[in-house]
């Protein structure tokens, strides 16, 4: 079980399908069309008879790069109808008030929590979670997104299949043979996570995942024709190390060698599971090691960027893990208040926070890789791509929880036009001063001149914010994102 202190309020009130009211300042798309829960993937696709062969830059099929075509992404010019798809980790938060956290013995602890699970608590404690919290915040920028996981057929799966479908997000079950699914049988249950408060605000996490060595769901063992046609129209495949708790390896590097082969951009936060994916099966490793050659982008804190490298220095540790990635483009490693950096080939961007009044931290990392799914599809300088996904990662801490939580277009824009951001000279000279080559450093600052030496590039944040704004507001009017 993991600990840490917050201020908890209640969850929102979790509205029956029967009194949908679905506000357009959750997400703007929602103004012009609401999504059927499962959606039909288009089913006129067909693919290009001359594809090409994608990694790091684009070649010819005859002069793939590094002279394997095994090593290349598969890229068609057939169109990609949806922004974002998440694999895996659906989840439902339970956020309970408890006189005492339970005991740290596993046998005691999963007593505990089946004790809970036997009489489900109100709805009103209900949130969805996991990969639904990314979902969900990137569907508020106006991003076209689909879950792709499993979910039961008991109350919990059909609460998060109606939270889904009230923020405009499609689903696509992983099951190929969903008539032998019996919602009452444990195993093909919605996984839940149980979030215990005790009164001086400390919480921990458990979910039946923490008490089994196999997944929550091993009985899944390939990609259903659904799941690989959904990939394949995303622009994006959005994973993180907590999919292992649900998906075996080897399901989850068939779904990343698939999305190779058909060009769609792969995004990897590792998060806590990444250490213990390093040091695990051999499956486990192949897979970990797989995410980090493949990955377009990975998303890591300065922790776990250490842990995977072995090097302190952040910026360091991206540029090695970004040397070993085969068609990585950009490493970004998450600083908490102090912000975000990006690594790329040639150049390397720096972006401190927001200044916020931090309510809870829950679910703003996910909210923070949306936000950089959104600079990426948009072909946004990186420094604009940082400067958003801490926006939006702010703003989801300024509220409490995740899921319906995380943060709005509305609160997002609000905090961008004050551009109050926490600039702390020291902090950035110490962590710049170290041998990092010739690379061009870009630095969003809040001093209101933009200028360049021979090595630094600062610029205005109203300047990024300028540029920013007109197309969250376009997104906003017109109730979709331009790609």
């Amino acid at each position: 079980m993991h600990f840490q202190t917050i201020t908890l309020k209640p969850p929102l009130p979790f509205s029956s399908p029967s009194s949908y009211n679905v506000s357009s300042l959750q997400n703007p798309r929602l103004t012009t069309t609401t999504l059927p829960i499962f959606p039909p993937i288009l089913s006129n696709y067909r693919p290009n008879p001359n594809p090409v062969f994608y990694c790091n830059g684009t070649s010819s099929i005859s002069d793939p790069p590094n002279g394997t075509l095994h090593d290349c992404k598969f890229r068609t010019t057939a169109l990609k109808n949806i922004d974002v798809a998440t694999l895996g980790n659906l989840c439902v938060d339970i956020v309970l008030n408890v006189p005492q956290l339970p005991p740290p013995s596993p046998p005691a602890r999963k007593a505990y929590m089946d004790h809970l699970a036997a009489s489900p608590p109100d709805t009103r404690y209900w949130e969805a979670g996991g990969n639904c919290n990314m979902a969900i915040a990137a569907a508020r920028l106006g991003l076209r997104c689909v879950t792709l996981g499993h979910v039961g057929d008991e109350i919990y799966g059909r609460f998060l299949r109606d939270v889904l479908h009230e923020e405009g997000i499609s689903m696509v079950g992983m099951s190929e043979d969903n008539h032998v699914i019996d919602g009452t049988i444990a195993s093909y249950e919605t996984l839940l996570c149980w979030v215990l408060v005790d009164p001086s605000q400390k919480h921990g996490f458990c979910s039946r995942a923490d008490f089994s060595n196999e997944p929550a769901y091993s009985w899944m063992n390939k990609l259903s024709r659904e799941v690989k046609m959904a990939i394949k129209q995303s622009k994006i495949l959005c994973c993180n190390g907590y999919g292992f708790d649900e998906l075996s390896p080897s399901l989850i590097v068939s779904a990343i060698e698939y999305a190779a082969e058909v060009g769609t951009s792969i995004f990897f936060d590792p998060g806590p599971r990444g250490k213990s994916l390093s040091t695990g099966t051999p499956e486990e490793q192949r897979a970990l090691d797989l995410f980090l050659r493949m990955s377009d982008v990975l998303l890591l804190t300065s922790d776990e960027a250490e842990s995977l490298t072995g090097i302190k220095n952040p910026v360091l540790a991206g540029q090695e893990l970004l040397r070993k990635g085969l068609c990585t483009k950009w490493v970004i490693v998450k600083m908490g208040p102090r912000g975000s950096i990006l690594i790329a080939k040639s150049s390397i961007s720096c972006a401190p926070a927001f200044k916020v009044n931090v309510t809870d931290t829950v679910g703003c990392g996910d909210s923070f890789v949306a936000a950089v799914a959104f600079g990426f599809i948009h072909n946004l300088p990186t420094v604009n791509t940082l400067a958003i996904a801490n926006a939006v990662g702010a703003a989801t801490a300024m509220g409490c929880g995740a899921g319906r939580n995380v943060a709005t277009l509305m609160q997002v824009t609000e905090l961008m036009r004050a551009s109050n951001l926490n600039e702390d000279d020291a902090s950035w000279d110490e962590l710049l001063d170290e041998d990092l080559a010739s690379e061009k450093i870009t630095f969003l600052s809040k001093r209101g001149i933009n200028g360049s030496n021979n090595r630094m590039n600062c610029v205005d944040v109203q300047k990024v914010v300028s540029e920013l704004l007109p197309k969250l507001e376009y997104t906003w009017v017109e109730g979709n994102v331009s790609s």
